[in-house]
């Protein structure tokens, strides 16, 4: 019996060192042997492996591992590796992929009612967001992803950052600066509402044509949080960065039901209570790191300047911008916003 062991003993251990050489390729984080495992679980997202979001995720997946005394693998697959974002939100509603992290404004499309918390200018500050999405307009939007699809959010909202303008033009210091900017924007219907509602130009290009479009002036400048204008090196083609903080956009932390439901409810409550503690945690490593770029962009280039937010809102209020959207989310959800916001419209 010696011989079939060894072979077997050999056999095994070029399959582990397959599958640890293939992790280390992809980026994958696994926390043990796949074997070993009573559950394996899928988690995708489209930040960098060296992002707060996957730095936390590491950390989780590893308290997990212990904390269900390796009954679980949870397997973390960052940098958009299981798809983009419409193909692996698909993948979690078919229960591909066991969980998935997604801006509400893109969720819009599947639930619109996730994206009431892109409203332009509405949160005044991280007081102001973190009360509301924890707190009862997060708990409608997750009623409400819960109800219109196969998939459910966890109570703890994670962190993306508040949006702002770079451009290679001038300084925005209000409203009037935008008139007539070509703007890139993401595709959708609340971004585009409300540059048009300045007088912009917004126009609608994948976020990886974005460098050179703004290199060759096919769009004057873009908008996104501190940490995106950096990783991308959008300060190489850009002079001005205004900080209007637009828009605040985070991540929903989205499961499959029936794949979480199939978890031992000892093994849900593990998941559940570390995928909301990394959250939190998440939340003050990417406010730092937001925080702390600006400093070192300015010393590539990149001139900053702070703008007047009230000018802004007072910009979208005339030209009826929450009006409109307060059609559009109905009146339940829109007192829920207002309530942490103070009156829009």
């Amino acid at each position: 019996m010696g011989k079939p062991t060894a072979s077997i003993t050999r056999r095994r251990f070029l399959k582990t060192v397959s599958i640890a050489s293939a992790a280390a390729a992809t980026g994958m984080i696994s926390t043990q042997a796949h074997a070993a495992a009573e559950f394996t679980l899928k988690y995708a997202n489209n930040l960098p492996a060296t992002h707060p979001m996957n730095t936390r995720a590491k950390e989780m997946a590893a308290k997990i591992a212990t904390e269900s005394k390796g009954r679980i693998d949870f397997q973390v697959y960052p940098n958009n590796q299981l798809g983009n974002d419409t193909d692996t939100l698909g993948q979690v509603r078919s229960g591909a992929v066991d969980f998935f992290t997604l801006s509400p404004l893109i969720l819009g499309t599947l639930v619109p009612a996730a994206q009431i918390s892109g409203v332009g200018f509405a949160f005044k500050d991280y007081n102001q967001v973190w009360a509301a999405m924890d707190g009862e307009l997060g708990s409608h939007v997750r009623k409400q992803i819960e109800a219109k699809s196969t998939v459910f959010a966890f109570e703890k909202i994670w962190d993306n950052g508040y949006r702002q303008i770079t451009n290679s033009t001038r300084p925005i210091n209000k409203p009037e600066d935008l008139k007539g900017m070509k703007l890139r924007v993401p595709p959708s219907p609340l971004w585009t509402s409300m540059f048009r509602a300045f007088d912009s130009a917004p126009a609608s290009i994948n976020f990886a044509e974005v460098y050179s479009a703004l290199q060759t002036k096919i769009v004057e400048g873009q908008e996104n949080p501190m940490a995106i204008i950096s990783t991308a090196k959008l300060y190489e083609v850009q002079k001005y960065c205004s900080m209007t903080n637009h828009m605040w956009d985070g991540f929903w932390f989205l499961a499959n039901k029936k794949s979480f439901e199939r978890l031992p409810k000892d093994l849900q409550e593990i998941v559940t209570r570390n995928v909301n503690e990394a959250g939190i945690k998440q939340r003050a490593d990417v406010k730092a790191l937001n925080d702390s770029l600006a400093t070192e962009m300015k010393g590539k280039g990149l001139a900053f300047n702070d703008t007047d937010n009230e000018a802004f809102r007072a910009k979208l209020r005339s030209a009826g911008f929450y009006t409109e959207w307060h059609k559009k989310f109905g009146d339940e959800a829109w007192a829920l916003l207002e309530k942490y916001t103070g009156k829009l419209a």
